[in-house]
């Protein structure tokens, strides 16, 4: 650790305000600059390129050498060497006053040889795909009108049944045409038809605990897989969904060709990033560079762990902040990028999050869209500038909205129920909720992510059938406490044993139980003010087998199992039905809380039941007036509704925009464990 007095200097005075950090390339020249203000001494080590594992070796090859760098103001160290020194690699070496050194690789590191070991030189412009220079991001004119879809890159495309060739790949996104035998679509052309505006990935930053170089071998057992909440470096694509990891240009070609494959099909892309921890306290590039500035301590000396992975990132910090900005300005830049979901943003102080969002939307794009999820893992000694609910006010950033979530599904992981899942008395929290959290923590509607499963915790169909008591019934996995599976030696044989559908009769499916649910579930959040999100899957039924936390869990429990869809295509098209009617109608996107508050009406509330009126005109939809019910009740319901003619376009397994049936009278009779929707036009 460093002393107080020094760490204070260096937030005071050594703080660098350039962009040019890391590795800047000219025609025939290339800069480094580093930040080391407590380093005596710096050498740049450079190393030759490597080709299939080996040096090449050209005539005019520079060989390994160790280059001493120049000490500037601000706490730089910089060099320039003439030459084109692309695919060369490199590290830092530090020196400091106790005498000891170390190796680094640069935190600013745009690409990496395998498995992140050292920095590795590239041109950008020659990563481009075909067609990179034309790329335009897709339209977003607020928050509110996106519909976010939150997926794994591996999960998305490793099954047999997703018929993609680059099965856990970057350029399985590139991938179209694919159908199955009863011509469904598969893939990105699922994404499009599905009508979700946003896929927001999980990291696809370069994580530390899956093995690049064996990623392709049979991981069956989950070894080496990973959700990828262990950042090694924060501006290189993740090796192991390349088809080289080897090839340093690769990874970065071919994150731009899913990038350009989406938005050639209007889908959005959010990144999930995790500025709050990193895989490594000691060994990591932060703490080589500049011992104890990094990440934050106790009063006692030792790193604080917010995060409950050992430590957290001292984001408050002028330097750690600005890395913070360059690297998510990085990724919007140069990557195209739409969005961020930024992990355990509790352990980011606001005014990081404040000035990011005011420069993202300042001067690179105001659709950008941020969020992240308002809360620590533990105690943090950030205090009160942690960014927990409410903070975000006006701040140009939303938040997850934990507290509807348990209003409509209960608890995540055991038998606690909400709204959606037969709780009593939850229905003045959920009015509250669906009017875009305006009387709870945001100042508009487009401040809360409306969610009820995300990949943490137990997915959609697996808490559902939990809360019916359905576990053991369905065969699900149990896991005891040293991490053994009860009753079976394997992940693949509990999972070979589990019977998740067991309940669901094939000619009868939006009859079960469960599935209705389900459907009221997502269906809630997909139909109230906010912007909504649900998880990868959820539209095909998709089960972890009991699997509460997969993050190692492998593809036998993780992977999308496209075949579901044929199995469970009146879900999928249900859920279809529901993203067109929002997309395709305003009311359902109000943009601020005195829309919401003067056109959000009331009309009755309890017993399980929500109904309430939305006015069409107010929004300037082609609907002038919206009635909307939510039925948890296990009986159908008679409702008054104003007098009119209505169209209803919500109701049982049906979802949509076209009309189901028309009703004259004030009474609607509204089905048990379903919504809803009807419209009128006077």
């Amino acid at each position: 650790m460093i002393e107080e007095d020094k760490q204070e200097l260096l937030i005071s005075e050594d703080t660098y305000k350039g962009r040019d950090l890391g590795v800047t390339l000219e025609a025939q020249t290339c800069h480094f600059k580093v930040w080391s203000p407590l380093a005596v001494q710096m050498e740049l080590l450079l190393y030759p390129p490597l080709t299939g594992g080996s040096p090449e070796e050209e005539p005019n090859q520079r060989k390994q050498q160790a280059l001493p760098m120049q000490k500037k103001e601000q706490g730089i160290w910089a060099l320039e060497l003439e030459g084109d020194l692309s695919s060369y690699r490199y590290m830092y070496k530090p020196t400091f006053e106790d005498g000891h050194s170390t190796h680094a690789v640069d935190p600013y590191a745009r690409a990496v040889t395998m498995n992140g070991e050292m920095g590795v030189i590239v041109r950008l412009e020659q990563t481009h795909p075909k067609g990179w220079s034309e790329d335009i991001r897709p339209e977003l004119t607020s928050p509110v009108d996106a519909v976010l879809y939150e997926l794994h890159v591996r999960d998305f495309s490793i099954h047999p049944s997703s018929g993609i060739t680059n099965k856990g790949k970057y350029m399985a996104f590139t991938e179209t045409g694919l159908r199955d035998s009863e011509g469904n679509t598969l893939g990105i052309d699922h994404l499009v038809e599905l009508g979700i505006t946003h896929v927001h990935l999980l990291p696809v930053f370069d994580f530390a605990t899956v093995d690049e170089s064996g990623v392709d071998v049979d991981t069956s057992d989950g070894s080496n897989y990973n959700w990828g909440y262990d950042p090694l470096h924060y501006n290189v694509p993740e090796g192991s969904y390349a088809s080289r990891a080897d090839d340093p240009e690769t990874r970065i070609r071919e994150f731009k060709s899913m990038v350009l494959a989406l938005h050639n099909k209007g889908i959005g892309v959010i990144m999930d990033v995790v500025y709050n921890h990193t895989f490594n306290t000691a060994g990591s590039s932060f703490e080589k560079l500049v011992p104890g500035y990094y990440y934050r301590q106790n009063a006692n000396g030792t790193y604080s762990n917010g995060s409950g992975t050992g430590n957290e990132v001292a984001t408050e910090r002028t330097m750690v902040r600005k890395f913070i900005i360059d690297s998510v300005r990085y990724w919007a830049e140069e990557y195209h990028v739409d969005g961020f979901r930024f992990d355990l943003l509790g352990l980011i102080d606001t005014t990081t999050m404040k000035q990011l969002a005011a420069e993202l939307h300042t001067e690179v794009s105001p659709s950008i869209l941020l969020y992240g999820e308002p809360w620590g893992a533990l105690d943090s000694p950030l205090g009160d500038d942690m960014t927990l609910k409410g903070t975000q006010r006006g701040a140009g950033f939303a938040v997850f909205n934990d507290n509807f979530r348990g209003v409509i599904k209960g608890d995540s992981d055991g038998m606690g129920t909400g709204f959606a899942t037969g709780a009593d008395g939850k229905e003045d929290e959920l009015w509250t909720g669906v009017r875009g959290a305006i009387q709870d923590f945001t100042d508009g509607p487009s401040e809360t992510i409306n969610y009820v499963t995300v990949h943490d915790n137990l997915n959609l169909w697996d808490k559902v059938a939990r809360t019916q008591g359905l576990h053991d019934t369905l065969n699900f996995l149990t896991y005891d406490e040293d991490g053994s599976i009860r009753g079976c030696q394997s992940v693949e044989e509990a999972v070979e044993k589990t019977k998740p559908y067991l309940q669901i009769d094939s000619e009868h499916i939006l009859e079960n139980e469960t599935v209705r649910r389900c459907l009221l579930a997502n269906g809630i959040v997909l139909t109230s003010q906010g912007v909504p999100l649900i998880a990868a899957g959820d539209e095909l039924l998709r089960s972890k087998y009991g699997d509460a936390n997969s993050h190692q869990s492998g593809d036998v429990v993780n992977a999308i199992h496209w075949e579901q869809k044929k199995l469970f295509k009146p879900v999928f098209d249900y859920y279809r039905g529901l993203i067109r009617l929002r997309r395709e109608h305003p009311v359902f996107r109000f943009r601020t809380r005195e829309e919401i508050e003067k056109h959000v009406r009331l009309i009755e509330k309890g017993n399980g039941l929500l109904a309430y009126e939305l006015n069409g005109t107010a929004a300037s939809d082609s609907w002038e007036r919206i009635v909307v019910i939510y039925n948890a009740a296990k009986e159908n319901r008679d409702i008054s509704v104003p007098t009119g003619t209505w169209n209803v376009v919500v109701e049982k397994g049906q979802a949509g925009v076209d009309t189901i049936r028309t009703k004259h009278d004030g009474q609607v009779n509204v089905n048990a464990l379903s919504i809803t929707v009807m419209y009128s036009k006077s």
